[in-house]
């Protein structure tokens, strides 16, 4: 007779080592004050998971259920939702490669599938030195900047199989990797502390943040009559039915 599995999880959870569920508790006790209720504290409470181990593990399930008085399947149906959650061990960095509409036909397909044969991974699959983990991820926001590649939510803007491959081969080598715009990169782990609502505490990171990119505003600039080249071209709308309103007014 062969052993039948429902795949369903050894129950309960182990906890954390009593050192680690110290400093935890601690910090989950400043997120949770920041709320009304304290349920409303779960999304960064699982970030904050996330900063211990690289992943929402049943342990974290089960120290977000218990600081918050949930049940532990409360707190998985909200950390199976989203897909920032990790469900399993990840690399240091998570690669993921936007292939949503405008990015896949501007070159994201291509660069997925680059990146798999390159790294010798499939989708959500850590390379063996646990540094690098690859997956196709949905739109970012960034279209103007398609196609886009994400490291740890940092931005890799109009990338080229050729320099997505040039990026992982830095990020395996341990050399300084930067991001087209926004904070230098960090771990997976530290990054996930700063999901969590923590500050990020490295010089210059902060104002390196920024907002958002040339190519973000260009509608917004044609939107107010103005061009980066031309200067003003024509009025903002506000203006023009000012002026349209005197003329009718002379008349």
């Amino acid at each position: 007779m062969t052993d039948i599995s429902l795949g369903m999880p050894q129950l309960p959870a182990p906890d954390y080592p009593a050192e680690v569920r110290e400093r935890l508790a601690a910090d989950a006790a400043e997120v949770i004050a920041r709320y009304p209720d304290s349920r409303s504290a779960l999304l960064p409470l699982l970030h904050l998971t996330q900063s211990q181990e690289g992943y929402v593990s049943r342990t974290g399930i089960r120290f977000c259920a218990d600081v918050l008085g949930l049940t532990t399947a409360e707190v998985t149906a909200v950390a199976t939702f989203y897909t920032m959650y990790r469900r399993k061990p990840s690399g240091d960095y998570q690669v993921g490669v936007c292939t949503n509409t405008l990015c896949a036909v501007m070159g994201g397909d291509a660069i997925f599938d680059e990146l798999k044969e390159h790294l010798g991974v499939g989708n959500n699959e850590t390379t063996p030195d646990g540094k690098v983990t690859l997956e196709h991820i949905e739109c970012n926001a960034a279209c103007d900047y398609a196609p886009v590649v994400m490291v740890n939510w940092e931005f890799f803007d109009n990338q080229t199989p050729e320099s997505a491959k040039a990026m992982v081969d830095d990020l395996l080598a341990g050399r300084p990797v930067a991001p087209t715009r926004g904070a230098p990169l960090c771990t997976y782990k530290d990054t996930a502390r700063i999901l969590a609502g923590f500050p990020d505490e490295r010089e210059g990171a902060v104002e390196a943040s920024g907002g958002a990119g040339h190519a973000s505003l260009i509608g917004l600039r044609i939107a107010r009559g103005e061009s980066p080249q031309l200067g003003k071209v024509v009025h903002q709308r506000a203006e023009a039915t000012t002026e349209e309103g005197s003329d009718d007014g002379d008349r």
